[in-house]
């Protein structure tokens, strides 16, 4: 995703991390927004459930989305 991109969220690859992430509320079907990347690439920023929400590049690639024609 770059800057700006929504999507939605459609399953994980990683259980483990799936629990955290969901006490987050990433949850399937909500829709996250990539705002705000690190200098150096890493952690990013999403906007999640009405919050803003860091995460590290490795936790955000266990999260399968599906792009949004629009961002919203």
């Amino acid at each position: 995703m770059e800057i700006g991109q929504s999507a939605i969220i459609n399953s994980f690859t990683d259980k483990h991390m799936a629990l955290k992430l969901l006490e987050m509320g990433c949850t399937p079907g909500e829709v996250v927004k990539l705002d705000r990347i690190a200098p150096m690439g890493d952690p990013i920023a999403i906007s999640v459930s009405g919050y803003l929400l860091s995460l590290r590049k490795a936790e955000a690639s266990t999260i399968l989305v599906s792009l949004l024609a629009a961002n919203i």
